[in-house]
């Protein structure tokens, strides 16, 4: 058994993660619990052990004799029955022995919480705590230009001709990840929290690590109905292929924002969902994106938020298979009196999208095929730019405010596209690959031209294009969980293609300029969960 103080400070621990309006214990309190449980334990060690046996009573002393009668005496009457034998009373049958197997599995099953992995429930609560992470170490080379970062996206590889360094590489374990959940039955229904981070926050690019909140939710589930609250990945989100490039690949979106979400299920495989999510506003202009939370050209930003993003999803899932429709709405904002830009008149424009994708267990229809895996999902959409970082990101709407004279501007929001397409295989229960492309565009307003290697010309990106390809090797996957479907351990490699195409080619980039980027990368990860 552990001792009474570490057992309390991992009780703290764990009842410092569980929901706020819960009622929590003090340590005097934490201390009594445990007592009461080792007190349990020792009662049943006791109990195991062989009993001794009841003392018997003694016998009752045996009755006067009777002298004896003479031959001239009546004849001899029938003799007396015995007195009877008083004993003392039969002992009560003693309980079984336990052994020591069986009170481990008492305890055990005592502390034994509804989710899986390193999580226990807390004694004397129906809440249960579960710590979760992974430990990743990343290694890359690139091929071309120096691009110094791990986590490239395809809109920001360097362009060709105008970085004349060669490429380098390096070693990181930055997005290592843990987090907390907690789960407990109370009179409203189910409640589940997550608490999560990473160390992907840079003090400075390529310097010190800094920790960061990824997410941090409540999640009520009654019934066929769920309600959230929180910071967490928002509905518009789909990670569609594995990939080992820890960073926002083409066509994918990893956006995590406060938001209040609805869920319900029905039909056995329908869900309908829709959220109320943080807006974030990113509108390009000549001298780079304006973003609403962040300072431009050293004054107060022009980009507002002036409404919440609504989103919704529908989702058809059977095992592996699965359909799914997404859909967004946002406004997109100028307020340029306050700022370097004013005083002018403020402007606004609307911005959505619609995106479908599938995944297709092949071994449903060609038996052949087994576990093997085809993913599809297309997408269209305008003003949608930070929901595809690696894409568009700080490209929702397009601006002519700082080109503009007089008071009047333009603001647009910016048409955008595209599509992937990726196959994953199952060399072995222990092995598999997916390879993947990814093609996206964006169509910018004629009306507006930016200066030649201004910021604006260069992050106008036409055309865009990734391929993926990789081996991951799975040496645990004969002992997954739901968080650990293929085990603890993945060891990979990867190679990952992009390209870029300025809107407008070289003369977007000026003299002896390029209008393209390349990007070649070769990396290697293992990665251990827990």
């Amino acid at each position: 058994m552990r001792s009474k103080w570490a057992g309390a400070a991992m009780l703290g621990l764990m009842v410092g993660a569980s929901p706020a309006f819960a009622q929590q214990p003090s340590m005097e309190e934490l201390m009594r619990r445990i007592d009461a449980l080792q007190q349990r334990v020792n009662e049943l060690e006791r109990e195991r052990r062989p009993q001794r046996p009841a003392a018997v009573a003694a016998p009752a002393p045996a009755p006067a004799a009777t002298p004896a009668p003479t031959r001239s005496a009546a004849p001899r009457a029938a003799p007396a029955p015995p007195a009877p034998v008083t004993t003392a009373a039969a002992p009560a049958t003693a309980p079984a022995p336990r052994t020591p197997e069986a009170v481990r599995a008492e305890v055990d099953e005592a502390l034994r919480g509804s989710l899986d992995g390193l999580a226990m429930r807390i004694p004397n609560t129906d809440t249960t705590v579960r710590l979760y992470g992974f430990l990743r170490l990343t290694a890359y080379r690139d091929f071309n230009a120096r691009n110094p970062t791990d986590a490239a996206s395809v809109q920001g590889i360097p362009l060709t001709a105008r970085n004349t360094q060669p490429g380098d590489g390096d070693i990181t374990a930055r997005s290592s990840r843990f987090g907390f959940d907690t789960r407990s039955d109370t009179a409203w229904g189910r409640l589940d929290t997550t608490i999560e981070g990473d160390f992907r926050g840079e003090i400075v690019q390529g310097g010190d690590l800094a920790f960061r909140i990824r997410q941090a939710f409540a999640e009520l589930t009654r019934d066929d109905w769920s309600y959230l609250l929180g910071h967490t990945n928002s509905l518009w989100n789909e990670g569609l292929t594995e990939a080992l490039h820890d960073a926002t690949n083409l066509n994918q979106s990893f956006i995590r924002q406060a938001q209040f979400r609805l869920s319900h299920r029905f039909g056995g495989n329908w869900t309908l969902q829709g959220s109320v999510e943080s807006s974030f506003g990113d509108i390009l202009t000549q001298n780079g994106p304006a973003l609403s939370p962040v300072r431009f050209d050293g004054g107060a930003t022009p980009a507002f938020d002036q409404m919440p993003d609504l989103l919704a999803r529908l989702t058809w899932r059977d095992g592996a298979e699965e359909y799914v429709l997404r859909g967004l709405f946002r406004q997109l904002s100028l307020e340029p009196d306050g700022t370097t830009l004013g005083p002018r008149p403020s402007e606004s424009t609307s911005g959505w999208g619609l995106a479908a994708h599938s995944r297709l267990p092949l071994g449903k229809w060609i038996s052949a095929l087994g576990r093997d895996e085809l993913m599809l999902m297309g997408y269209y959409g305008e003003g949608i730019g930070r929901y595809f970082a690696g894409n568009t990101f700080g490209q929702g709407g397009i601006s002519d405010i700082i080109t503009a004279t007089g008071m009047d501007y333009s603001l647009d929001s910016v048409p955008s596209y595209g599509a992937t397409i990726g196959y994953r295989r199952f060399w072995s229960d222990f092995v598999r690959s997916t390879v993947s492309y990814a093609y996206a565009r964006q169509d910018f307003p004629s009306s507006i031209r930016f200066a030649a290697g201004s910021n604006g010309a260069l992050a106008r990106n036409r055309e865009m294009q990734q391929v993926i390809a990789n081996l991951i090797w799975s040496p645990f996957a004969d002992r997954p969980s739901s968080r650990m479907p293929f085990g603890w351990l993945d060891l990979g490699l990867e190679y990952v293609f992009s390209r870029r195409d300025l809107e407008d080619g070289a003369a977007a980039v000026g003299a002896n300029g390029v209008g393209h980027g390349i990007a070649n990368r070769l990396l290697a990860v293992g990665i251990v969960r827990f």
